[in-house]
This record gives C-alpha cells, sequence and structure tokens, in this order.
C-alpha cells in the first residue's frame, strides 16, 4: 500500500523502480546507500516479476525492499502519483532493468507503474537511468537501448570497474550504484573516484 508524506523543499525526490531481472542486490544497495541521505526521499515501486528475483536470488521479500524507501507504490497502480508529470521528481532509475522493461519503455508501452513512471520522465524531459542486465545483447536489446537514448534516457549497464580496488561483491555493488547516484548529482562516498 502506498504510503505517503510531504516533501521538504530541499528534498529530492527519486523513483526507484525495480524490474524481473537478475541482480535486484543492485537495486537493495541502491536503497540501503539512499536510506542514509537526508536530502533524497526514494518513491519505490517493485514489479511482480521483481519480487520473484529478489526472492529466489537474495531470499528476502519485497518488503525488505519497502523497509528501505521513504515511499512505496504499487505496480499495478496507474493513477499513483509518479505516474504523473504534474508530480516533480529528479528522475528515476531503473535497477536492475529487464529487457522487457527496457522494451516496454522504448515502445511507450504503460502496462505497469514501472514503465508508466519511466515514460513520466522521458516525456518531461527528467533523468532516466536505465540499469540494463542482460548479456550477450541481441540487435533488438541494442536498438531498444539506442531508441531510450535518443529519446533522453541513460544505459548505464553494471560494468565493474577496478581502479578503485574492490574487495568484495559488495564493492562492486556500491561502485555501481555510485555512478547511478553520479547520474542525479547526488552525493556519496560509495567508491575512491580516480584522482
Amino acid at each position: 500500500m502506498p504510503t505517503t508524506g510531504a516533501s521538504r523543499t530541499d528534498t529530492r525526490r527519486l523513483v526507484v523502480g525495480v524490474s524481473g531481472s537478475s541482480a535486484p542486490q543492485l537495486a537493495h544497495a541502491l536503497l540501503r546507500a539512499t536510506s542514509v541521505l537526508e536530502r533524497v526521499e526514494t518513491h519505490l515501486v517493485v514489479s511482480e516479476g521483481a519480487g520473484e528475483s529478489i526472492k529466489h536470488e537474495m531470499g528476502l521479500s519485497v518488503g525488505d525492499f519497502e523497509r528501505l524507501a521513504d515511499v512505496v507504490h504499487d505496480p499495478r497502480d496507474l493513477a499513483a502519483p509518479i505516474s504523473s508529470g504534474s508530480f516533480r521528481t529528479a528522475g528515476m532509475t531503473v535497477v536492475p532493468c529487464s529487457m522487457k522493461t527496457l522494451a516496454a519503455v522504448a515502445t511507450g508501452f504503460t502496462g505497469d507503474l514501472v514503465a508508466r513512471a519511466a515514460d513520466v520522465c522521458l516525456k518531461e524531459r527528467r533523468r532516466l537511468v536505465l540499469v540494463t542486465r542482460e548479456t550477450p545483447l541481441n540487435l533488438v536489446h541494442i536498438r531498444n537501448m539506442e531508441t531510450v537514448t535518443l529519446a533522453g534516457a541513460t544505459v548505464l549497464p553494471p560494468v565493474p570497474a577496478f581502479y578503485h580496488r574492490p574487495e568484495s561483491i559488495d564493492d562492486l555493488l556500491d561502485q555501481t550504484v555510485g555512478k547511478v547516484l553520479d547520474q542525479f548529482d547526488i552525493e556519496h562516498d560509495l567508491f575512491r573516484r580516480w584522482a
């Protein structure tokens, strides 16, 4: 059930969509990182497929994700605030972004709230960061990535970097999360930057 609350004027609303791709650990790491940031208000929407990935890959429930978010939206609720351009946000990230969700965004097919909220970001010229999770890629995937990029989105695959000398999987997750937060100009200290 969605929760509501008034935002402070200095708070940035960030919509976080989680789709049914492998690697929900990325979304969990993002929510952990943003939950301690005072001026970021997260609006979470977890697709039904993502609930299955969370259960099978992490042994967690959707509720474990929801507890880390400020506001939670039902993925079937196309009347949620984040489905309207008049609801101001800093933008949205879909992490991980399945090829199904990528295709929905590329074609404007807004069958659930994740795709609708992403579509709103494109039409309102807000930042949309898609953390696409698939390998290898076929030509349809690549063309969909081109389409969303031309429409204004950023495609940010979770490609691990090693210049910061990661020592754990969490270090790799945090590096990707930091790259996502950089796209929204949200300050963090999740990884050591190249100097």
